[in-house]
């Protein structure tokens, strides 16, 4: 039954995710593993609780990677096809499901048995929290990184997103794992004092509405969890409802162009033309807009950009030059003898201006995480050209209209790779993705996940992509705009470039850190008494 609930839990927080979006379950979602991690004595059922509650909410959140089937197309067997989705799905929720079932594990180690009431309470809330904040930072340096637990209030709760202007994501991802801890220690101190608290209600019909009786007997034990969650509401209201304040001489006006070319033809003569032809009217019909410059999806025409041959022939290229609007081109560049999935500034003379290398690039798509184990079984199972390089981590991409912050579709889930552009004089965001052969969910978590870089960078960001969803957001995280899905879209507005700084951006992922360090010097306090 523990094992259940504890699935079950996991799984309201999978949906708080796209699509269901139940932002609101991660508030008490991970009341259920805080309570029974802390009941259960030995420490392998502890870590065997969290290893199920990540399976539930990796699981669900990330079902969407079973999309990658049907790879026939790419000339992979039908039955490998669903061997490769499979296997992506249970490795990656697993990779997930192992982070909460080592913070079980550790938490059940660190926590002090000599102490009781409320300085207990403390300890605990303290360790939990900075367990879980540590662990995340350490996934978030791999290369499987996706569903933190910030991701749960993209993008349907912007007030308390608005924290990570404080500290990064890891801020919001704090937030929720103090409240449903204070939640489970109001459940643990009403059992102590021998109210009739029974954990099955989660899983009744009635759990929400009715109430079971008991629960109107704890209204002093779940005071401390709401004031916690208004206060944070409170903050992040705040910062929400700063100006803006948009200045014409910042003003860039910027048009997307939403290819829409399928994986399945992408990369075959059908779909060049396809592309080069769709590219080369989107981009006309916006320079006839009088943008100032045009933004094109990942690989959105899939050649080497230096090479001159490739260009001169180019309906989209002789554009450029009769139209003079500056270009962001998704395409490859060359790295020694490697390749790279890169933007590209193209300014009005035809000539490459910038270029962004991807730095996160897409696990068993663009390369072999853990190569030495699993490349022999991936070369087996497909036939896919996993070999791209990534670009270095300090790039620079300057723009004739200042310095933009760049992500190419996997680079969303990291923040960092936006902190530090926009610490280096980023003014605005372009990101560009593929995204095609999904579901909408997949998209959706992407738009997602940019929303939340533009709330952290305090910036404006231009998404556009192949098959959708393309989108602009504000500096607060609202969408301005965005597109359908397997549409093919132009759209065309006008943005700010902006040079705040929030703390995020000044100082990083601070906060880790600071409650590493007070969570040791508690430790060594209670040791030394």
């Amino acid at each position: 039954m523990k094992l259940f609930i504890t699935f079950i839990s996991g799984i309201f927080m999978g949906m708080t995710t796209a699509p269901v979006n139940a932002w609101f379950l991660a508030w008490i979602a991970l009341v259920p593993l805080w309570v029974l991690v802390i009941q259960q004595e030995k420490y392998f059922d502890k870590f065997l609780l969290g290893l199920v509650w990540g399976i539930g909410y990796h699981g669900v959140a990330l079902f969407w990677i079973t999309g990658v089937h049907p790879m026939t197309w790419l000339g992979v067997p039908w039955l490998a096809s669903v061997a490769i989705a499979l296997f992506c799905w249970i490795f990656i929720t697993l990779w997930g499901a192992i982070l909460v079932a080592i913070w079980a594990y550790l938490f059940g180690v660190l926590i002090p048995t000599s102490f009781s009431g409320k300085i207990l309470s403390f300890v605990r809330v303290l360790l939990g929290i900075t367990l879980w904040c540590c662990l995340e930072k350490i996934w978030s340096l791999g290369s499987l990184w996706w569903t933190s637990l910030s991701l749960t209030q993209s993008n349907y709760n912007l007030v308390i997103l608005h924290l990570s202007q404080l500290s990064g994501p890891i801020t919001v991802t704090a937030a929720i794992v103090t409240v449903n801890a204070l939640f489970g220690e109001g459940f643990i101190k009403a059992k102590l004092q021998e109210k009739k608290v029974d954990f099955r209600f989660f899983l009744s019909p009635s759990s929400f509405f009715p109430f079971p009786s008991s629960f109107f007997l704890l209204p002093s034990f779940f005071f401390l969890p709401i004031a916690t969650f208004i206060f944070f509401h409170i903050v992040g209201f705040s910062l929400y409802n700063i100006p803006l304040n948009p200045d014409s001489e910042t003003a860039l006006k910027v048009g997307i162009i939403q290819g829409n070319i399928p994986n399945e033809i992408k990369l075959n003569s059908t779909g060049w033309y396809r592309a080069v032809e769709g590219y080369t009217k989107g981009y006309k019909k916006l320079a006839d807009q009088n943008v100032d410059a045009v933004l094109t999806p990942e690989t959105a025409l899939p050649f080497l950009w230096k090479n001159q041959n490739n260009r001169r022939f180019l309906s989209f290229y002789q554009a450029i030059l009769d139209k003079k609007v500056v270009a962001w081109v998704g395409g490859y560049g060359k790295q020694d003898n490697n390749l790279t999935n890169s933007l590209f500034t193209i300014d009005n003379t035809g000539e490459i201006f910038s270029r962004y290398d991807k730095i996160k690039l897409v696990p068993l798509g663009e390369f072999i995480p853990f190569n030495e184990i699993l490349g022999k079984l991936i070369d087996r199972l497909s036939p896919l050209d996993a070999h791209l390089v990534p670009g270095k981590t300090d790039q620079i991409f300057d723009t004739p209209f200042g310095k933009a912050i760049v992500g190419i579709c996997y680079d969303s889930a990291f923040s960092e790779v936006f902190q530090r552009q926009t610490a280096a004089g980023g003014e605005f965001i372009l990101t560009a993705a593929n995204n095609a052969h999904y579901s909408p969910t997949m998209p959706a978590q992407h738009h997602a996940q940019d929303v939340m870089r533009a709330i952290e960078t305090d910036r404006w960001a231009v998404r556009a992509t192949n098959t959708g969803y393309s989108g602009i957001v504000d500096p607060h995280g609202r969408t301005i705009w965005q597109s359908g899905i397997n549409t093919y879209e132009t759209y065309s507005t006008t943005i700010y470039r902006r040079n705040t700084q929030t703390l995020y951006v000044k100082w990083g992922d601070w906060l880790t850190p600071l409650l590493l360090v007070g969570a040791g010097l508690t430790k060594i306090t209670l040791w030394l008494k």
